[in-house]
């Protein structure tokens, strides 16, 4: 599996190009601005770009989903809650004003347990919701993408609307403290002391899992 990790746009997030070695397609994970650059790595790699997944429907991780869905035709995926939540007039005139470009409407809404397949590869949707209604984390190969839902050392924030700090730990707990200890922990913001973890570190150090 090829993952290539990169800070992009004005919140740096960490985009994840998550690639088929044998076949060469690919998905892109919340491409989140400087598109230009992930356009240039997609074309130097010559990888085919099969899905953009968004981890949810934040604008600071969807931003970049026209620009990159221009380039490339891929089909946006999303979590059902965040699709219904995040595509209305308001959530989009909302995003403008933040300065962020809307998405496009997703093509695919994923449920838990879904599996996105691009070349020899594949990538299971766990609905982990608590940052926001449909946030999910990617599971494949041993790694595990949690967008805003788990950082190293923190988790994502629930005062914001849809959130909620019991349904997190409750997402934590069923979900993402069940999978392997030696499962690469993939966030979506460089918030830690380091870019990835570990399950088994993350049990030992993040206090959402040690105070909580």
């Amino acid at each position: 599996m090829i993952i290539k990790q990169m800070p992009v746009g004005q919140m740096a997030v960490f985009c994840y190009i998550v690639g088929c070695a044998e076949t060469l397609a690919c998905v892109l994970i919340d491409p989140a601005g400087s598109e230009d650059q992930i356009l240039r790595v997609l074309s130097r790699k010559k990888l085919q770009t099969r899905y953009i997944i968004n981890t949810h429907g934040h604008p600071d991780h969807t931003c970049g989903n026209q620009m990159i869905q221009e380039g490339t035709g891929a089909k946006i995926v999303m979590h059902e809650a965040d699709a219904r939540m995040f595509d209305t007039p308001g959530a989009r005139i909302m995003a403008q004003q933040m300065g962020f470009r809307p998405s496009p409407p997703v093509d695919w809404a994923v449920r838990d347990g879904d599996r996105i397949a691009f070349g020899r590869e594949t990538l299971q949707v766990i609905h982990t919701p608590g940052h926001t209604p449909g946030g999910i984390c990617l599971y494949g190969r041993g790694n595990l993408f949690t967008g805003d839902t788990l950082f190293v050392g923190a988790a994502g924030r629930t005062d914001l609307p849809g959130g909620s700090l019991d349904v997190l730990l409750q997402s934590f707990r069923e979900k993402i403290l069940t999978l392997p200890d030696d499962t690469v922990i993939r966030p979506g913001h460089d918030y830690g002391d380091r870019p990835t973890s570990t399950i088994g570190r993350e049990k030992k150090t993040n206090p959402y899992f040690t105070d909580f």
